[in-house]
């Protein structure tokens, strides 16, 4: 069953009006009729099961709403070193699919992308229609926010707020220690997760984010790819709290 997204304003008297690039979609490319029934999501964990009433203009009547537990029980914050080429689209992708609710644009020492204002706009515009695609196709009740470009000093101001802060590195020993830190967490707890672009974090980097609480984790004894490790803690994270 197709999924899409609305906000609660768009539902009144038991209908649900549909706006923007949706409409096109569901009437020349699905080419839905009167009947047809979709899944909505408001971004509030509330899902809604409907069927087409009209497409002049596009609307859909409320046949059952309910909340599905279909989001993960802690709210994780993946703060990805920017890399090189389109990797980040694949990061957002496969993020998104493992649950993470924000997604941070990290500028690090070793970011080699190099990003004005104004690119970043649209880099961060782009990044954001790529979990949207992605909450849809793997029936996500919450859309990840895909905040602005921040530098690595600002991110550990954000992740300030967090209960959990894991940074993933080479140098860290001790696997026991690393399933210590991963069982440690408890659902409800807010967790930040920090990967560094190619090259990693400088060692400068990793003593800031320990200062301020972060636990090193080894991911094994292999050194991951940017867009690998972030997967791999995300899977790890999703295992254990689901």
């Amino acid at each position: 069953m197709h999924h899409f997204f609305i906000e609660p304003s768009q539902i009144q008297d038991g209908v649900i009006c549909v706006e923007g690039a949706d409409v096109n979609h569901i009437k020349n490319v699905l080419r839905m009729k009167p009947g047809g029934q979709v899944m909505f999501g408001d971004g509030t964990g509330v899902q809604y099961l409907c069927a087409l009433e009209s497409t002049e203009p596009v609307r859909f009547r409320i046949l059952d709403f309910f909340k599905e537990g279909r989001e993960l029980p802690s709210r994780i914050c993946l703060f990805q070193g920017i890399p090189k080429g389109d990797k980040m689209d694949l990061v957002i992708q496969k993020a998104t699919e493992l649950g993470a609710s924000d997604i941070y644009p990290v500028s690090t020492s070793r970011t080699v992308v190099k990003l004005d204002a104004k690119k970043a706009e649209k880099k961060v515009a782009r990044w954001q229609g790529i979990a949207e695609a992605s909450a849809k196709q793997c029936g996500r009740s919450k859309i990840p926010f895909v905040h602005e470009v921040t530098t690595f000093p600002h991110a550990l101001i954000t992740a300030g707020e967090l209960d959990v802060l894991l940074i993933p590195y080479e140098r860290a020993e001790g696997m026991e220690d690393t399933r210590r830190a991963v069982e440690e967490i408890r659902p409800g707890q807010s967790v930040g997760i920090f990967i560094g672009p190619e090259g990693g974090f400088e060692e400068t980097e990793v003593g800031q984010a320990v200062s301020k609480g972060a636990s090193p984790v080894t991911l094994g004894k292999r050194i991951l790819r940017t867009e690998t490790a972030g997967l791999v803690i995300l899977s790890i994270l999703l295992y254990h709290l689901e």
